[in-house]
């Protein structure tokens, strides 16, 4: 029996990098790979890369040193690894990569990682591979289906991509240099996929996108389905229990959309809707096509179907000509919605985009400042969104087993970690929960139903652990 090689994959960044690094794993099986948490002993290492934020490329050039000596140690030992970088810096630096590091023996695009087989073997017999082209063909159409055995050990929680890309070109950002135009999959695919992870275990799918509401992928009438139109399908495969979706933009918000959140029980109430500043000047200057109104008035669209619905965004602070009043524009917008959860960041310029070359920068001091009070807010409106469930019976879908003995993890809608003592077979279910305290972001609460609560037995001679937040 041949022994199996083994790959490790490190992903920076969104979501998008964490289900491209799964079907990475799935495309390289039938090479006879198998995946492997450690370095040290790994055949391929790929770092998978994301572009997004400032010093990016340097990040990963600090990894490539770390894995050099890792690469020497293995061949002075008569081992043979192989160094990858795929994803966004892959797709931004191309040859450079190579040319600044010799041990990187391939650089994959995020479009063309299903072709990680030729260019291993291409690296083997030329010493470099690289593939920074945005191929015709469609990726998905050529990955191969994970088997059911990789399915459930995943867990009951899956990434699906629907649509890559983005049209919008904010000013700021890279995604459309290195991802490319907006691109949807075909729906019967989606339901293909969405059905073999229901037939195997998965209870919860989120639907990821760079766009993910711009979806327009081509439905078995011939004509293109809206994501609100994929939700009401996907919401009747058996198994699935709730359905997600990021990362929206609020322009592609429409009718469709929001009447499924009204209408479908399985779609959470729980919106990441960015809006990165909450002055109309920024706004306008990055290119982002709506104003601060404008994107109030797409939350209240929401909140008009769902009372119960709730909100997270991404702030940037600190773009190029940023005023104090520009701020305060901003932390009047936050107070205004008023989020569950939100990420902000300190403005990155990113090679290539028109930011880049905006002249009115905003200096650190400033931009810390600013971060600071921005997520201070944040913090505060997370914290108190956290607290009002105490005392409420909340539903949770049970993920997995926690840290300490006899204790399970889940998520609620609105995917706050709620912990319980029970049996690892409520795992997969949702179940309601009576919350009883709050530690940091997690919630700490007892199974409601009694039939449940007796199923679980504490071993003898033990007390109860003592609650840990996190998984």
């Amino acid at each position: 029996m041949t022994t199996p090689r083994k790959v490790h994959i490190k992903s920076y960044g969104c979501q998008m990098n964490v289900y491209d690094a799964q079907r990475m794993v799935d495309t390289l099986a039938p090479e006879g790979f198998v995946e492997t948490v450690s370095v040290d002993d790994a055949d391929l290492v790929i770092l998978n890369t994301c572009h997004i934020r400032e010093k990016a490329s340097e990040k990963v050039y600090s990894e490539l040193g770390r894995l050099r000596t890792v690469k020497d140690e293995a061949a002075r030992n008569g081992r043979e690894m192989r160094i990858a970088v795929a994803g966004c810096v892959a797709q931004a630096e191309g040859s450079e990569i190579i040319r600044r590091e010799r041990a990187v023996d391939i650089v994959v695009g995020p479009q063309s990682y299903h072709h990680l087989p030729q260019l291993l073997a291409k690296a083997k017999t030329d010493g470099r591979a690289i593939e920074t082209e945005f191929p015709v063909e469609d990726k998905f159409a050529s990955l191969p289906d994970p088997k059911p055995a990789v399915i459930r050990a995943r867990g009951i929680s899956s990434f699906v991509t629907v649509q890559e890309g983005c049209d919008k070109f904010c000013t700021f950002c890279v995604v459309p240099y290195t991802r490319g135009m907006e691109m949807s999959r075909p729906v019967a695919r989606i339901i293909d996929d969405v059905q073999r992870l229901a037939d195997n275990g998965v209870r919860e799918i989120t639907l990821i996108g760079q766009n993910v509401n711009a979806f327009h992928g081509d439905g078995d009438d011939g004509k293109p389905w809206s994501l609100g139109r994929l939700l009401y399908r996907l919401a009747d495969i058996p198994g699935i229990v709730r359905l997600r979706y990021s990362t929206s933009h609020p322009r592609d918000v429409d009718d469709a959309l929001i009447e499924a959140h009204r209408d479908i029980p399985a779609v959470m109430p729980f919106v990441h809707l960015p809006v990165q500043s909450g002055s109309d000047r920024i706004l306008e200057a990055m290119n982002r096509k709506h104003t601060a109104a404008d994107y109030a008035r797409t939350v209240e669209r929401f909140r008009k179907v769902r009372e119960d619905i709730a909100f997270s965004s991404d702030f940037i602070v600190g773009f190029p000509g940023e005023t104090a009043e520009d701020f305060s524009a901003t932390l009047a917008l936050v107070r205004q919605i008023s989020y569950a959860g939100a990420y902000s960041f300190k403005y990155s310029p990113r090679p290539g985009t028109p930011a880049a070359d905006m002249q009115e920068t905003v200096t650190t001091t400033v931009m810390d400042e600013r971060l600071a009070r921005l997520q201070e807010l944040i913090d505060s409106q997370q914290a108190a969104f956290n607290a009002a469930a105490i005392g409420k019976t909340v539903d949770v879908l049970f993920e997995r087993a926690a840290r300490n003995p006899g204790q399970i993890v889940g998520r609620t809608a609105y995917l706050q970690p709620a912990h319980v003592m029970a049996s690892p077979d409520i795992i997969g279910q949702v179940l309601p929960v009576t919350i009883d305290s709050l530690e940091r972001y997690s919630l700490i609460g007892a199974l409601a139903d009694p039939a449940h609560v007796a199923s679980f037995s504490q071993p003898a001679n033990t007390s109860p652990p003592a609650m840990t937040t996190g998984a």
